[in-house]
């Protein structure tokens, strides 16, 4: 039907005689000649029609977004005429023949990236929304960082094996979606989370380097960075370790930077202990584009008469400050805004200091604070004149994440993250669990107020196998993140690939042998037929692209995302069941609960 795409078009084509087909971008009628842009998905040439040929009268019937066949010849432009801002637009194409394909109705909205439309009304119509030029561009980039993945897989040898899509539930740190089952009434299948123990299950079966571009769902509240289905690169690999991982990460993500993005990264990425990030970012994922390190002030205020500080200090709390370059232009109401913020977020308050000229703090608390601590705070702090200081005191692991999260919010506030910088990092050593006060994961198993940090299959640390049960709090794993601009990009670990070491864990997060021979049993048998050493990791493939693209939610690089809501505004899911497909499955509809 088309001999060229319409962007590929060049001088050296002048004189072709050429078939081109795609959508009409714009129409404009001069006098009797019609200029056409016909766009397709190469890009988009300028199409002149003639009156002096019989195509000229089919051209002025043509509207936005019809689907044509166009023939004609390629030539140059007139001296004076070029489009430097087109590919294409050294040349043109005088049309001999036009054959409409399909007409199309007035659009919901422009084929432009510079018209403001809902969100709503862009996800009814994702097909047109596709159309526009940001979004193409989104989609072209996630295909070619599929297949640059894919180059790197396959040197490394990498197998590609899918898993299944239709498994047990099994607890992986979320909920589940599950799907019932019409053959075995009372049963259900659940859409895996990860391919977690299938990929295990591949190492026992010497399969040694598996990958898969894998789908994976869990049902959850959104955010900008979540969907309930997504996607991941997903790999394991025997006998080795984190550096081999490590090794295989950064040349990926170097080669993807370099082959999509035209940048050069530098390796090896720098890397950072789980507690050392706490400490010094209030956060495992930190942002390394700007500074403003956590400060530790306990020593500080060891004797301090300063009420809440004191108080706090004396329940165990830690108070923790934040210096702001050039902070001290906040005014009392700005102040008084970010308390709010940290209220909102479940703390008591937020304290300020501003830095005067004369190394004077002026805050609400300033009456109550000694020289000695004053001094102290600064220079723990590096805080100087013109600078501000917030402070936070309470129950340390909310404390320092939400002075971590202070940090990231005011420095966007006031600009201080620099654009064009690509800061990796990986952040290792993992807690192999957490208290469970700490945790926000309402579907973790508990023990004696335990949940796991990562997920039950990663290895504890060597220093703690044997007795990690009697140091929880303590007990650290071999699991690794890979961050990019604080942004967590992927989470891997070395596995346990003991069944003994496994039922252990079970047994400290509350599984009992018997539950997990029968959530795990056939991991758990697997593990008895000569299991080799291994891990992996799960870079998530929407997360990567929404960085590179530099968009703001990972909704705007995936085809057919859902809402904040979880629906597909396209197809109006999820849909209520009929009567009748409720009786085939033998389930039965609950009333709606009544709101409080």
């Amino acid at each position: 039907m088309r001999s060229h795409g319409a962007g590929t078009l060049r001088s050296a084509h002048a004189g072709d005689e050429v078939s081109l087909a795609g959508w009409i971008d714009t129409r404009r009628d001069h006098g009797g000649v019609v200029f056409l842009d016909l766009r397709d998905r190469s890009g988009i040439v300028q199409v002149v029609a003639d009156p002096s040929v019989e195509a000229t009268a089919e051209a002025h019937r043509l509207r936005p977004e019809w689907v044509v066949r166009i023939t004609g010849t390629v030539v140059e432009r007139p001296e004076g005429m070029v489009n430097d801002d087109l590919d294409t637009g050294t040349v043109e194409v005088k049309a001999t023949g036009i054959e409409v394909l399909s007409a199309a109705d007035t659009l919901p909205f422009p084929i432009a990236d510079d018209v403001e439309v809902s969100e709503d009304l862009r996800l009814r119509h994702r097909y047109v929304d596709l159309r526009r030029p940001r979004m193409a561009r989104n989609l072209a980039v996630r295909s070619q960082v599929i297949r640059v993945i894919r180059d790197v897989m396959h040197r490394h040898g990498f197998l590609d094996v899918e898993t299944p899509t239709l498994t047990r539930p099994t607890p992986e740190g979320a909920r589940d979606f599950l799907v019932p089952s019409r053959l075995m009434p009372g049963h259900t299948y659940a859409l895996p989370q990860s391919p977690q123990l299938f990929k295990q299950l591949l190492m026992v079966a010497g399969v040694e380097r598996y990958y898969q571009i894998a789908q994976c769902w869990r049902d959850e509240d959104l955010r900008a960075d979540r969907q309930p289905q997504f996607t991941q690169l997903d790999l394991e690999l025997s006998f080795g370790d984190e550096e081999d991982v490590f090794a295989l990460m950064e040349e990926m993500f170097a080669e993807l930077w370099q082959e999509v993005l035209g940048e050069e990264l530098v390796t090896p990425f720098p890397r950072m202990t789980f507690h050392e990030a706490m400490r010094r970012f209030g956060t495992d994922k930190p942002d390394l584009r700007f500074a403003m390190e956590l400060a530790d002030l306990d020593e500080v205020f060891a004797t301090t008469e300063v009420g809440v500080f004191k108080g706090v200090l004396a329940d165990d709390g830690v108070v923790v400050a934040l210096a702001v370059p050039d902070g001290g232009e906040l005014t009392r109401r700005e102040f008084d805004a970010w308390t709010d913020w940290a209220r909102a977020r479940g703390a008591k308050g937020l304290a300020w200091a501003v830095v005067e000229e004369d190394s004077s703090l002026r805050s609400p608390l300033a009456k109550f604070m000694s020289d000695e601590e004053i001094a102290g705070i600064l220079a723990t702090t590096g805080a100087g004149p013109g600078d501000c200081i917030f402070f936070g005191a309470g129950r340390e692991r909310f404390t320092r994440e939400l002075m971590g999260a202070l940090r990231v919010a005011v420095a966007k506030d006031r600009g201080l993250v620099p654009d064009g910088r690509w800061e990796f990092l990986w952040v290792t050593d993992m807690p192999m669990f957490d208290a469970a006060e700490d945790s926000d994961d309402p579907m973790a198993a508990v023990a004696d107020g335990w949940v796991p940090n990562h997920h039950p299959f990663t290895s504890p640390a060597p220093e703690f196998l044997d007795d990690f049960e009697d140091r929880p709090g303590e007990a650290m794993t071999r699991a690794y993140d890979i961050v990019l601009n604080g942004v967590e990009l992927a989470s891997g670990s070395v596995r346990i690939h003991d069944a003994e070491l496994q039922r252990r864990v079970f047994r400290f997060l509350g599984i009992s042998d018997e539950e997990a021979e029968d959530k795990f049993g056939f991991l758990l048998r697997g593990f008895q037929y000569g299991v080799p050493p291994h891990c992996g990791i799960a870079p998530g493939l929407d997360r990567i692209v929404m960085l590179m693209t530099g968009e703001p939610n990972i909704r705007e690089v995936i085809p057919f995302p859902k809402t904040q809501s979880g629906a597909c505004l396209l197809t109006d899911a999820p849909a209520p069941f009929d009567d009748a497909t409720l009786a085939e499955l033998r389930l039965k509809s609950l009333p709606k609960p009544a709101k409080d």
